[in-house]
């Protein structure tokens, strides 16, 4: 049901038929690679790769009696292949074929899923440069804290974004493994020599010690890699949703021509992207804890990883790129309300500045405390119609220390000038 949420290409990765055209494409490679060590015959190696096919339908009919998927499949290459069919999988175990051609499917996901990466980094570095010197209010704990700018906030979501994608490129280089080390990982039946030949053609590197199986440490951090990119994308999604609040109304997201907010109420614009996308990053954290349980297996192998596999692989790098992709369009979309920014920093009436007044009084000969009283007994006994800077400037024990000009210099707001490029 996932793939109705993803975008044709990535889909099309976990489709049944992709599956077995990589564990076909595992197959003819061992045996060319046998063929040229003269394991089994090249003409029947040249038989196998000329006649080796399968049917979807013919698997399903055959795994029906077997109870077996890969022998399934083998069956069904064998039938079509004829008497050197009985060459295909020489040697192999089931395991071999599935942990290789999963290592495939991961290298088949990642560009599709970089795609969708650069269109959103594309379009987040655009907003920063944009409004790199917008100046907005920085809050902490949801309360108004300092002046930023808002090119400067999605600098640090742009950021975030980038290294999870270093992880993810990173992990999924790890997880890329070719194991053809057959029952129990002794190499009994193949050689090292072969694992690494067929390792080359597939582009993948031979695993270092296998059971039977790859490591699952190698794809649980996969996973947790992806985990990753979803947090970056609810932690985005979340200030989106925040300064889109009536309160706030800073900012918008992108609303169609056609397009209702609500059943009832005809004036609502929600934040449904952002909110969407707060649930998929859950739906892809919650596929981690599983990818982690998989890692310990009994002795050499079990199948117990087998059906947690057949979901959170599919389902993780769809999400993933769904989420990227939509938050792309999210970004591009976005309407920065520039003069709210303003009105919303002089919400509080100047106590933005109460740090830069700080340092200020230090500067001046004052202990960090006895500025800090001074400036929170004026912060805290403002009225509606009283700024800080005019508290402080009718303030006696302040002025011994500030002249008005230097009182009036720490207000005036200037634009904060910042590139996220200068700091990589």
């Amino acid at each position: 049901m996932i793939k109705r949420y993803s975008r044709a290409e990535m889909a099309q990765v976990w489709t049944e038929e992709s599956k077995f055209q990589r564990l076909l494409a595992v197959e003819l490679a061992v045996a060319e690679v046998q063929a040229q060590e003269k394991i089994i015959p090249k003409s029947a190696f040249q038989n196998i790769k000329k006649k080796a096919q399968f049917s979807i339908q013919r698997i399903s009919e055959i795994e029906a009696q077997t109870r077996h998927d890969v022998i399934a499949f083998v069956s069904n290459l064998a039938e079509n292949v004829g008497v050197d069919g009985k060459y295909i999988h020489y040697g192999l175990t089931s395991s071999d074929v599935l942990d290789t051609a999963t290592s495939l499917a991961f290298l088949e996901a990642i560009p599709i899923l970089m795609e969708s990466y650069q269109k959103l980094e594309k379009n987040l570095e655009r907003l920063c440069q944009k409004h790199m010197t917008t100046v907005c209010v920085g809050r902490t704990h949801g309360i108004h804290a300092e002046p930023t700018t808002f090119g400067i906030k999605m600098s640090g979501h742009l950021v975030e974004l980038q290294r999870a994608r270093a992880r993810l490129e990173e992990s999924v280089k790890d997880a890329a493994r070719c194991k053809l080390s057959g029952p129990v990982g002794t190499y009994s039946l193949l050689s090292e020599k072969v694992e690494a030949a067929v390792a080359k053609k597939l582009k993948l590197k031979p695993e270092v010690v296998a059971t039977q199986v790859i490591p699952r440490d190698r794809h649980a951090e996969v996973i947790f890699s992806l985990s990753l990119i979803g947090a970056a994308i609810e932690r985005l999604s979340i200030e989106l949703r925040h300064l889109q609040r009536t309160e706030v109304a800073e900012i918008e997201e992108g609303f169609s021509s056609g397009q209702k907010g609500s059943s009832a109420m005809p004036h609502k614009k929600n934040p449904i992207s952002a909110e969407n996308l707060t649930g998929i990053s859950r739906l892809i954290r919650s596929m981690v804890h599983p990818a982690i349980e998989n890692i310990a297996l009994w002795h050499e192998r079990d199948i117990s990883h087998s059906s947690v596999e057949r979901v959170i692989f599919m389902d993780a790098f769809i999400l993933a790129d769904y989420a990227l992709d939509r938050m792309a369009t999210v970004i591009k979309n976005l309407v920065v309300q520039k003069d709210r920014m303003k009105h919303n920093l002089f919400l509080t009436h100047g106590q933005i500045f109460s740090s830069r007044v700080l340092l200020a009084l230090i500067k001046k000969g004052l202990s960090r405390e006895e500025a800090y009283k001074l400036i929170q007994k004026s912060s805290h006994n403002l009225d509606s119609q009283q700024s800080l800077e005019q508290a402080l400037l009718r303030n006696k024990e302040i002025r011994e220390h500030l002249k008005a000009t230097e009182i009036k210099n720490i207000f005036a707001l200037k634009d904060l000038k910042y590139s996220y490029k200068n700091r990589q």
